[in-house]
């Protein structure tokens, strides 16, 4: 029988494995022998119980044992070089073991096949002359930079309709670099983002009048990218200048208390972070708040007053996919090239990445299939009491000529300047049969498509 012990106090931890051998007597007389071992150990929140008994003769003998342990996380030590001691713990479950996710392969391949027309196509044709017309499907992926980007406009257009007639802030909620490893690896922590944020600038409304209790109307949505694409999760958000009270209707808040919001903020999410990880994330916490004592940013944006500086920064801002095709510079088959302007300084800085590099840069912010990116708060959440005595930004009358503007036809006249169903001969294509993937229709039409 043999036990193993895990784990010290050192830095990196150790294995101990005790191998017992059986004792023979050296007299006539047997031996009885045993013996029994507790230990505990903080390193690994250790509790190991071990008994062993036997039994002796002068030629043959018995041993018999029993061992039980129990483990928790593996802590490191606060002392120790810099290149030992991190600023993270290791949490079961985070290492990766090298296999890709679904939904990684499901978008990519989506994204692959945008516009094959093997994956299905719409058949148009013109009246007049006869003239035909196949329109391949796209993918629709969020991932795709150019259904992306449809994808975006639609949403900022969503999102303008939830908007009261007021102006509004943005606000752009950082974390620092440390901790951003704990999201990468365990995606479900994004909700905490969005949890802390929200609590923060509820905190600031309440302390207004705790009678009234304003309610503001924010928007929060969550981008994992920075400008060079790197993983920097961060919570941009659209807050209204006011709140709806439970006596008032309407109160117009101008001053916003930034040391408070990133002072919440920080709190908040911390405890947030502490309560979902245990003890082992104390010394964490004792970290960010030793070392990073401006970790936790809050950025204030311009005051948007106007109708046409709400939607532009909604589309630029709250809508963006990860990468515009615009800053995508050339591709020669093998690299990729691609810009930014640097946020320390705003410096222009141009990339070149192989190809298999620069998908990587991409895939990491794929998110998990139904995950919210966007999210709503406050009177833009719910209703309230007090909506029927507010404006909205856009009126319910013309939210129609808003949503026309990202169906198919006409968003391709406002990006290319032409009309995709006018024909050759002046006069407009009409659509004839869908034809999908699997279906008869489409196996019959196919020499069709590849003819097109």
């Amino acid at each position: 029988p043999g036990a193993v012990g895990y784990g010290s106090d050192a830095i990196g931890g150790a294995m101990v494995f005790s191998t017992l051998e059986p004792r023979l007597a050296v007299e006539k007389s047997p031996l009885v022998y045993g013996a029994a071992t507790v230990r505990m150990a903080t390193a690994s929140n250790e509790l190991t119980a071990h008994i062993h008994a036997g039994v002796g003769w002068e030629r043959w003998a018995l041993l018999t044992s029993l061992t039980y342990s129990s483990y928790g996380d593996l802590q490191q030590g606060t002392h120790g070089p810099d290149d030992y001691v991190m600023p993270y713990v290791v949490v079961p479950g985070f290492a990766a073991d090298g296999t890709v996710d679904d939904r990684v392969i499901e978008n990519v391949d989506k994204m692959i096949h945008c516009g094959d027309f093997k994956r299905g196509y719409a058949l148009y044709a013109c009246d007049n002359c006869g003239h035909m017309m196949v329109t391949p499907f796209r993918c629709r992926s969020r991932f795709c930079t150019s259904c992306g980007n449809l994808y975006s406009r639609k949403r900022s257009t969503a999102m303008s309709f939830k908007l009261i007639r007021t102006s509004h802030r943005h606000c752009v909620f950082t974390i620092p670099e440390e901790l951003r490893v704990f999201f990468r690896k365990d995606r479900s922590l994004l909700n905490y983002l969005f949890k802390a944020a929200a609590d923060s600038v509820f905190f600031m409304f309440k302390k207004i009048n705790k009678s009234e209790n304003f309610t503001p109307g924010f928007i929060c949505v969550l981008h994992t990218f920075g400008r060079s694409l790197q993983w920097n999760p961060h919570i941009h958000m659209l807050i209204s200048e006011g709140g709806s009270g439970n006596f008032s209707p309407w109160r117009v808040v101008k001053h916003f208390h930034y040391e408070l919001l990133r002072k919440s903020f920080r709190l908040t999410l911390l405890n947030y972070l502490e309560t979902h990880f245990g003890k082992s994330f104390k010394k964490i916490k004792s970290y960010i708040y030793k070392n990073c004592p401006n970790g936790f940013y809050v950025y204030a944006k311009p005051t948007l007053t106007n109708n046409q500086d709400v939607l532009k920064y909604i589309g630029r801002y709250l809508g963006r996919p990860v990468i515009a095709t615009s800053r995508i510079d050339n591709y020669d088959g093998e690299n990729v090239t691609f810009h930014y302007n640097r946020h320390e300084d705003n410096e222009f800085v141009s990339e070149t990445v192989s190809a298999i590099e620069f998908i990587k840069k991409l895939i990491i912010h794929i998110p998990e299939k139904h995950f919210k990116m966007i999210r709503y708060y406050g009177i833009y959440a719910k209703h309230h009491r007090h909506e029927g005595k507010l404006s909205l930004f856009i009126p319910k009358e013309k939210r129609r000529s808003y949503t026309r503007q990202n169906v198919w036809r006409t968003s391709i006249s406002l990006s290319f300047h032409f009309d995709p169903l006018l024909c050759k001969c002046g006069h407009e294509m009409t659509l004839l049969q869908f034809y999908l993937k699997g279906t008869p229709f489409f196996e019959n039409y196919k020499n069709l498509v590849n003819s097109s």
